[in-house]
């Protein structure tokens, strides 16, 4: 018989790991009680675990002796992955014992006399997805044993060999405890199953308390029982209304702490699943079960220390997880130990040096809320060196890095790890920080990705954040086509130094519309209007560039950017009118004003320092360098269109 821990390890053990004992005690009680009394069983379960008495270092005492003696036919607690935590592993061998006893005939007169006490209100979990419901159904139905034997695969990630000793061991015969391993592996692991930690409350029958209450009107007192402590309010609300008091536990927030209940989503899940985006990434990375450092993680998200740098893409909030986050990646990139969380809303990055005891830390963070397959194809994990790292999405099947700026150049193959990592590849926000600035604009590497079962790759752009942009090119709207063929190359190369305009702003994706295309006087040849627009991921924010692509006078020249307005519907789907102009030297080495409109434009007139007016969507007239003139356009409809700005 192995020894009990200590009372003071078991003390700590519970206040660490309290959420996870009560979620085990609530997955193996019987339903049929209702969700009320079963959120409050689990958690007098989970309270009531401590031993009585007094216990040594490593001795047993009261209830500690007694766990390991005769209800498991004198087994100890079986050594297993939690053997680390001792605390913890006695805790939830008394756990488990308590709550398989409640199952079994006669279990009433076992019962604690007394349960935590909630007067007026009834709490339920928190109601989740349908496949959350279901999970719900299916345990219902099955036995003690097998909901035990789920809980601890899902919760602890315990093997088969391990749950069954630790049922053996709860006094589970043999030849039960064999088959409710086998009943639970049916169990689906994509669903999150209940948290009665996290609840929601409703009323009692509210009329029967009225007229109760009248019987008695000076005898009423407002009773808040939880955890068998009673909460007074003598002098009504205080300036933070019902809030609870400055620095008390919440159950939610003290679970979003605990490593181990970090979601992890199985490899196969996003095969069958009925999206494809972050909440079905598989968790990957050489060092998922470093304890250590996931514990840093998600104590330096919740409280930031001064050490810690801290980033965050406008709109994006840096607040603690209100519960447990799914992992995607733990392991090492570029020299640094790399946590990667996901909360539903956002993307955190933590990362501190490989191998350090003490000094600084990262954390980032970036809104990918509503983000589909292709905006979920890959996440920024290191930069170092003037170099980025990528962990790609398990329906990625190729990625290629090329040179935007260089148009029909051909691609280079980016090697990608069994984890999902790519190589270390170059890019213009990681070699801009290398070397200590703005790097000059000679070319700009983006990657080009294959998802499952496309014939055509897509591009995606590094703009400084943890989730890299979308390259899209057409007409605003359903216009807009995703794809890396040779139109979107040759529409981008002359587009792709400005890119850099969006970096730092949440952009979700980034569209390349032609609106016009000019005939330019004194033999100056074909030019073509571009309208560039950034979305975010935040919705406001956007920032659209009008360009005015001449025929190039030197080998890379860039486009010419004309005007620019941000947080404007202007080149998106609310707002496909547009208007803009420029001076421009022939090669007569006269000035002009040039000008386009989009489609619905009838006529462009000129004011101010040039004065002209010409039908059509283009206008060409002769001016001074340097002079300075306003845009109208006539539209079709008989309406008017100001120039962008």
């Amino acid at each position: 018989m192995r020894p009990a821990p200590g009372l003071s390890q078991a003390e700590a053990a519970l206040v660490e790991h309290y959420p996870r004992l009560v979620r085990l005690a609530y997955l193996v009680l019987p339903s049929d009680s209702g969700r009320h009394r079963r959120v409050l069983a689990a958690h007098s379960v989970a309270q009531r675990a401590l031993p009585r008495g007094k216990a040594g270092e490593g001795g047993e005492s009261g209830e500690a002796g007694e766990a390991g003696e005769a209800r498991a036919g004198g087994a100890g607690v079986p050594p297993q992955r939690a053997e680390a935590d001792a605390g913890y592993a006695f805790l939830r061998l008394r756990v488990l014992r308590a709550a398989l006893e409640q199952g079994r005939p006669g279990w009433l007169r076992r019962v604690p006399r007394a349960l935590p006490q909630v007067v007026g209100l009834r709490l339920f979990p928190r109601g989740g997805e349908p496949d959350e419901l279901a999970l719900e159904q299916e345990l219902s139905e099955l036995p003690a044993a097998a909901r035990a034997a789920y809980a601890l695969r899902r919760l602890d990630g315990l093997g088969a060999a391990a749950v069954t000793e630790l049922l053996r061991a709860a006094g589970v015969p043999e030849e039960r405890a064999g088959a409710a391993v086998a009943a639970a592996e049916g169990l689906a692991d994509a669903a999150e199953p209940a948290d009665p930690c996290a609840l929601q409350a409703r009323p009692t029958d509210l009329l029967r308390r009225r007229r109760h209450a009248r019987t008695a009107l000076f005898g009423g007192i407002a009773l808040a029982v939880a955890a068998g402590t009673v909460a007074f309010l003598p002098g009504g609300w205080g300036p933070d209304g019902a809030a609870a008091p400055p620095y008390s536990e919440n159950a939610a927030a003290e679970a979003a702490l605990d490593p181990q209940g970090l979601r992890r989503i199985p490899e196969d899940v996003w095969q069958r699943a009925s999206r494809s985006d972050f909440s079905v990434w598989p968790a990957r990375g050489s060092a998922l079960e470093d304890t250590g450092l996931l514990r840093r993680a998600l104590a330096v998200w919740a409280r930031p220390g001064d050490g810690v740098s801290v980033s965050a893409t406008p709109g994006t909030q840096t607040g603690p997880a209100p519960g447990p986050a799914q992992l995607l990646f733990a392991g090492e990139a570029g020299g640094a130990s790399v946590v990667l969380l996901y909360d539903g809303l956002r993307l955190v990055r933590y990362a501190e040096p490989v191998g350090a005891g003490s000094g600084g830390a990262a954390l980032d963070f970036a809104r990918v809320d509503g983000a589909d397959l292709l905006g979920a194809s890959a996440v920024v994990v290191g930069r170092s060196d003037g170099n980025t790292r990528y962990l790609t999405a398990p329906w990625v099947t190729k990625t290629e890095l090329r040179d935007l700026a260089a148009g029909g150049g051909g691609t280079a193959p980016v090697d990608v790890d069994e984890h999902g990592m790519t190589d270390a590849v170059r890019t213009p926000v990681a070699g801009a920080a290398a070397s200590g600035g703005e790097a000059p604009c000679t070319e700009v590497p983006v990657l080009e990705i294959t998802a499952q079962g496309a014939d055509v790759p897509f591009m995606l752009a590094d703009l400084g954040e943890l989730a890299p942009a979308l390259l899209t090119h057409g007409a605003p709207g359903e216009g807009r086509q995703v794809a890396a063929d040779a139109e979107a190359r040759q529409r981008w190369a002359r587009l792709a130094c400005n890119l850099s305009t969006a970096n730092g702003n949440g952009v979700r994706a980034v569209n390349a519309w032609q609106f016009a295309e000019q005939r330019l006087p004194d033999g100056g040849g074909a030019a073509q209007w571009v309208c560039t627009r950034a979305e975010t991921w935040r919705g406001a924010g956007s920032r659209s560039l009008a360009q005015f692509v001449a025929p190039e006078r030197r080998p890379g020249e860039p486009a010419s950017v004309t005007a620019s307005a941000e947080d404007n519907p202007a080149c998106g789907p609310r707002e496909t009118r547009v208007l803009s102009g420029v001076l421009w030297q022939s090669p007569e080495e006269a000035w002009y004003l040039v000008a386009a409109g989009s489609e619905q434009v009838s006529a462009i007139v000129a004011e101010g320092g040039v004065k002209g007016r010409a039908e059509g969507r283009t206008v060409a007239l002769p001016a001074e360098e340097g002079a300075q003139a306003e845009l109208k356009a006539e539209l079709a409809d008989g309406g008017e269109l100001s120039m962008l700005s």
